[in-house]
């Protein structure tokens, strides 16, 4: 820990400032909720696909992925292999249905197909899965600023998140964008000045990085066998289909983006612009991680200091010895978190240091503050306007709005707080999405595929989707004597059965019912499907 240069200092102060000051440049045109939810529909699709790529390029990826394929292989980067399947499918059919309904909230439809509860539902699992992602990014922003600084990681995130929900709060979704497009630019140049100083760093280059991750298999993407009860490439496959399918698909995050192109034509190309960008530039995040590996398997005395650090932190009141001796047993994958800002501590020159530090900050606020305002839209339109006020003057929505956004900043701050000694950021965020996304997905897909599923048929399927989703996810916690009840699939599969337990039930009930499966195939200019 070490504090930093004034040079770099200067540098972080000066971006956090220039976020707030957009924040403020566009406060005077937020006077109604229109504005501050969709920016009045007149965004480029160029700039909504740089904010949506941004959004995907989390501190999550700018931390989490490097140190997951330093502790492993490139298993996770199967994940970005399947956006571009879940992105035809989004453009093809979820797209042109949203922008036709004009809705600005993901899940009113819901209520139109099945009812009120399951609009409620879906609500309820987005903002859970929202909390979960922000607490994972504020925790991942104070992992790597809490080894540049010394500070506490509580202090760093509410620090932080002072200036996200200023900027958010004042400047609403274009404030949001086009933060998101400036972040988008500085997070990718952040990561190759990181790569070129790690390869340059390394004796042999290149050549000596590619032999020793051959040597250590870390270059796989897994197992090919149809092998489901580990992280094989399939299971990663099919969790990620499901997933980007639900981010593109469902998420408030993007489906609020898709309003504030001026066409349907633009808010398809900026699904694609996000994953024309985003597929190279999370490969070069697992490069850093293999090239991180090679580096601190060339200099021993380096990767010690890292596992000494780690020891420490789990055994905050230990002796000297009983550190050193836990240093010894911890793998790659227990420190892989810490690799990179270890190296950045002590590798990288005054000057870049600060502006890699802007990089990983960007990567967090563009992806907490995008998740701010789409829960204030949807706990605005879905709770608020639903359930308590109908009808609301343009100044009590932007009040309720601003409310709405800083309350959910301070939570995604406290759910970050708590996470606090995980041992992969990366991996909780996995497990949390994938239990909160499953069955939502599940009971959207039902609703906007199958004609004559009704509501009796999708809340028995919700019901058993969601007993599916709670035995996958704690079933491993069984006494010995009750493992015959253990979920036998790995934990990715949650998303996945999740969702099919709840689409394929509808289907199945609707069946038992008598009633022939149609498949909806038009969707009409009003924005219901025929």
């Amino acid at each position: 820990m070490k504090s930093l240069p004034l040079i770099d200092l200067l540098i972080v102060i000066v971006y956090l400032v220039g976020m707030v000051a957009v924040g403020i440049y566009f406060s005077r045109k937020n006077t109604t909720a229109d504005q501050f939810t969709k920016a009045s529909g007149k965004i480029p699709g160029w700039a909504i696909g740089i904010s949506i790529y941004a959004t995907f390029l989390s501190s999550n990826t700018f931390l989490g992925v490097p140190g997951k394929a330093f502790g492993s292989n490139w298993n996770s980067f199967v994940f970005s292999l399947s956006m571009p399947l879940a992105a035809w499918v989004a453009t093809k059919f979820f797209i042109p249905f949203y922008r036709n309904t004009g809705a600005v909230s993901a899940y009113t439809h819901l209520e139109h197909r099945f009812g009120p509860w399951a609009r409620t539902y879906a609500v309820v699992c987005f903002l859970l899965t929202q909390l979960a992602r922000m607490g994972s990014i504020f925790f991942g922003i104070a992992l790597s600023l809490q080894a540049l600084t010394g500070y506490p990681m509580a202090t760093i995130m509410i620090v932080v998140g002072i200036c996200i929900v200023l900027y958010t709060v004042m400047g609403g979704m274009e404030a949001v964008i086009w933060t998101e497009v400036v972040q988008g630019v500085i997070k990718t140049a952040g990561a190759l000045i990181i790569l070129y100083l790690v390869v340059s760093g390394m004796d042999g280059g290149v050549s000596k990085i590619i032999d020793i991750g051959k040597v250590d298999n870390k270059f796989s993407l897994g197992s090919f066998a149809p092998d489901f009860t580990q992280s094989s490439f399939w299971v990663v496959l099919l969790y990620g289909f499901f997933m980007n399918l639900n981010n593109f698909g469902m998420d408030q995050n993007y489906v609020q983006r898709y309003h504030t192109t001026t066409s349907i034509k633009e808010a398809a190309g900026s699904v694609w612009l996000c994953v024309y960008l985003y597929l190279p530039v999370s490969l070069i995040f697992f490069i850093l991680g293999s090239c991180l590996f090679a580096y601190y398997q060339s200099n021993p005395e380096l990767l010690n200091a890292v596992q000494m650090q780690v020891a420490g932190e789990r055994l905050p009141n230990g002796t000297p010895e009983a550190i050193r001796t836990l240093a010894s047993t911890l793998t790659p994958a227990d420190i892989g978190d810490k690799v990179m800002p270890h190296f950045m501590v002590t590798k990288v020159p005054v000057g870049l240091l600060g502006l890699i530090i802007a990089a990983i900050m960007s990567a967090a606020m563009s992806t907490i503050s995008s998740g701010m305002n789409a829960s204030a839209t949807v706990f605005m339109v879905d709770i608020y306007q639903r359930y308590v006020k109908k009808d609301m003057s343009p100044k009590q929505s932007m009040t309720l709005l601003y409310i709405a956004t800083t309350g959910f900043g301070l939570l995604g701050m406290v759910t970050g707080i708590a996470m606090i000694g995980v041992k992969s950021v990366l991996d909780v965020w996995w497990l949390l999405s994938g239990i909160f996304a499953g069955g939502m997905l599940g009971l959207f897909l039902l609703g906007i595929i199958s004609k004559n599923t009704k509501n009796t048929e999708t809340l028995t399927a919700t019901l058993i989707g969601i007993v599916v989703i709670i035995w996958m996810t704690f079933s491993a916690k069984l006494p010995d004597e009750y493992s015959f009840l253990r979920n036998p699939l790995h934990q990715n599969m949650v998303m996945v059965v999740g969702t099919l337990s709840i689409f394929l039930g509808g289907l199945l009930l609707t069946r038992l019912k008598g009633k022939p499966i149609e498949i909806e195939k038009e969707i009409l200019a009003d924005g219901h499907i025929s």
